[in-house]
């Protein structure tokens, strides 16, 4: 059909199957993963300093492992298991290296202590570079939490180099004491806080309710669990994956240009739908989520685990798409956001998937260099994803830069 389109004056569509035919055709089986490392204890978060060649994994009963790329064992980093409460959903929740960590030796955790308080702190690195300074801790924040579940705890540090903090809404059903919408409680809510200092911490002057409201720290409410949500490395978009009530699971997108002070909605609403009241819930002020899927169907879905936009170099086909999973499930999305409002997604699951699966997705982790793992919390087992029939190559890959943190 193209070959009789006349070459002084092709027909514009002739163009198009042209152009198309030309671009190579990419099959979705070039992408699989690797297991990473041996077995790990409820493995939660697997982050790593920028640039830094090494893996730091948090263990929910209070421990930080330390791994080179190539999955050889460093030791522990940290050990925190006599000061962490782990009943229900609590634990050692998050991890957050600062951009300037190779300098200063500096980093965050999120926790709940013995008395089933949520806490941020500050540590600091030993002169040994694989352990922490277990006695140098700092508290930043003190919460108290009414119940042992919906505690949220995970820990980014934005493109803007604040510290934000995902607080759930305290527990218990449907937010008894309505705190994602009661400004005068940290609970609920989305914090940005400015940890830059010699000590403590500070209120960005940015922060939307900075001398218009009694805690300034907060940067956006109305969120019921944000277990997981992260920062586009490219366009610095702000991704919160939501866990729900008992129908929907969400997600959030919070483009860069915002200015802060966005109302998600719950428990005015659950997803996109009213929750209490049932009806008129929204007045047009609540930010809608980008991406709501229902519970059920086979297999099973209930409460979703965020990850990451893919930002590596080493499979440029996964580009700009966001990867989550469902905790029920262990099925694997990729999501496709183009601003303001368009929403592409897939299903990875038969792609990405080891032999028997994943078993419980708690969380996906990322490296320093922008690769993507996958967390296995019931089978303690970590993969990286990488190209099909690449993993020689890229093993060797992570030789060459083993040692390249300071």
């Amino acid at each position: 059909m193209i070959a009789r389109v006349r070459p002084y004056c092709p027909a514009p569509w002739a163009v198009l199957l042209f152009l198309l035919s030309t671009i190579p055709a990419v099959s979705w089986s070039q992408w699989t993963v690797e297991r990473v490392g041996g077995s790990f204890s409820e493995p939660v978060r697997l982050v790593a300093p920028p640039g830094d060649s090494r893996l730091f994994v948090v263990e929910r009963a209070g421990r930080v492992r330390l791994l080179d790329r190539d999955g050889s064992e460093r030791g522990v980093f940290l050990d925190m298991r006599s000061r962490t409460e782990t009943s229900g959903e609590r634990g050692l929740l998050g991890l957050a290296f600062p951009a300037d960590y190779a300098t200063r030796g500096r980093f965050y955790l999120s926790y709940t202590d013995l008395q089933g308080r949520s806490v941020l702190a500050r540590y600091e690195v030993s002169a040994d570079a694989d352990s922490a300074d277990a006695a140098s801790e700092e508290v930043l924040l003190l919460l108290d939490q009414p119940f042992a579940n919906h505690n949220g705890g995970h820990i980014e540090f934005g493109p803007d180099g604040m510290l934000y903090w995902g607080l759930g809404d305290g527990g218990g059903s449907a937010d008894p004491g309505n705190r994602a919408q009661d400004d005068q409680t940290l609970l609920g809510k989305m914090l940005r806080l400015d940890v830059s200092g010699a000590v403590g911490y500070a209120i960005p002057p940015g922060n939307p309710f900075v001398g218009a409201g009694p805690r300034e720290e907060i940067w956006a409410k109305g969120l019921r669990n944000p277990w997981t949500f992260s920062f586009d490395r490219q366009t610095g978009d702000l991704y919160i994956a939501d866990v729900g009530q008992n129908r929907f699971e969400e997600i959030d997108i919070q483009p860069s240009s915002s200015s802060g002070g966005e109302n998600y909605g719950w428990r005015l609403m659950e997803g996109d739908q009213c929750f209490e009241p049932a009806v008129g819930c929204n007045d047009g002020s609540l930010t809608l989520p980008v991406h709501v899927y229902a519970h059920g169907g086979t297999p099973f879905r209930c409460s979703i685990s965020g990850g990451y936009v893919y930002r590596g170099t080493v499979i440029p086909d996964l580009q700009g798409e966001y990867l989550y999973s469902d905790f029920c499930s262990g099925q694997i999305f990729g999501l496709r956001w183009t601003p303001p409002a368009t929403v592409a997604v897939r299903e990875l699951t038969d792609i990405l998937s080891p032999a028997g699966g994943f078993g419980s997705v708690a969380a996906f982790g990322q490296d320093g260099f922008g690769e993507l793992y996958v967390l296995g919390y019931d089978s303690g087992a970590l993969y990286r994803i990488v190209p099909e029939g690449g993993q020689a190559r890229r093993r060797e890959s992570f030789g060459a830069v083993k040692g390249a943190y300071r």
